[in-house]
């Protein structure tokens, strides 16, 4: 069932998609369902988990034969509204002791990108303060990632559902990543995550031909209610065709909200954007 378009590799997020079984058998059912790559956001909730469970995780992938195509660093309690670290006052120690695991993890599951989430806006830190944070960090997690061969990328969130949150657009992050990129030297990449963007409001086949030699990773989910490609507002097959325009070959993450039962849903998202994909050019 795995779809492949010029060079582009689709795959499902774990911690979105067959939620109805338990974490460790998750990588089994995507490769059942004909996926040899999936992503996941960090799984535990703790920076720095205990070796044997990090270790079971790898188990669930290696047994299942999948590869671990992105992995974000851990970004805090979600529950609790925390949305990434590296710019927030205070988080630097849980940040950085998280990099080291997070990049060992990585390195044993064959996985090419980690993902950075900036952080929401501290109310006793000036924005150029958490920048400057922001900055520093990531460039430990840029070098720390260049030991296994694995690229760190960023992503904006939609100020709609997340209005604390540092960036809020594809131009925003890129803005950042000039920024770091002048301080420290390292180069980060950009995650186009659709739905964020469209969200915010970003033109998103216009910010793909501005930024396509930027992005790093690709995530889909419709508009409204982050459900399957297909489900709502989002001409994805001018934003894949954008895509393919600029030469992006990598991973592109399924990240939405299923329907129904995680496996029939994939099965017909896949059928949709194979159904939906432009007529190749001569």
């Amino acid at each position: 069932m795995a779809y492949h378009r010029r060079g582009m590799r689709f795959e499902p997020n774990l911690s979105i998609l067959f939620t109805e079984l338990p974490l460790l058998e998750r990588p089994a059912a995507a490769a059942a369902a004909g996926f040899e790559a999936a992503e996941i956001w960090w799984p535990f909730d703790e920076p720095d988990p205990p070796g044997a469970r990090i270790d079971e995780l790898i188990r669930a992938f290696d047994g299942a034969g999948v590869v671990l195509a992105c992995l974000n660093f851990y970004a805090g309690d979600f529950g609790a509204g925390e949305r990434g670290l590296i710019s927030v006052p205070g988080e630097q120690a849980r940040f950085r002791a998280n990099v080291e695991v997070a990049v060992e993890l990585a390195g044993k599951l064959h996985c090419g990108t980690l993902n950075a989430l900036y952080g929401n806006r501290a109310v006793d830190a000036t924005p150029d303060r958490q920048e400057a944070l922001a900055i520093e960090n990531l460039a430990v997690a840029v070098n720390a990632a260049r030991r296994i061969g694995a690229q760190v990328v960023v992503e904006a969130l939609n100020r709609v559902e997340y209005p604390r949150y540092g960036l809020h657009s594809v131009d925003q992050v890129v803005t950042f990543l000039d920024r770091v990129h002048d301080a420290s030297g390292v180069e980060a990449r950009c995650s186009l995550d659709v739905y964020h963007a469209a969200m915010t409001g970003d033109r998103l086949v216009e910010s793909v031909a501005r930024h396509g030699d930027r992005i790093g990773h690709v995530q889909l989910a419709d508009v409204p209610g982050r459900h399957e490609p297909g489900t709502g507002t989002i001409d994805f097959p001018s934003v894949l065709d954008a895509l393919e325009r600029q030469g992006y070959e990598g991973w592109v993450g399924l990240e939405y909200i299923p329907s129904s039962e995680s496996g029939a849903s994939l099965h017909a998202t896949i059928d949709w954007l194979a159904a939906h994909a432009p007529t190749p050019r001569a």
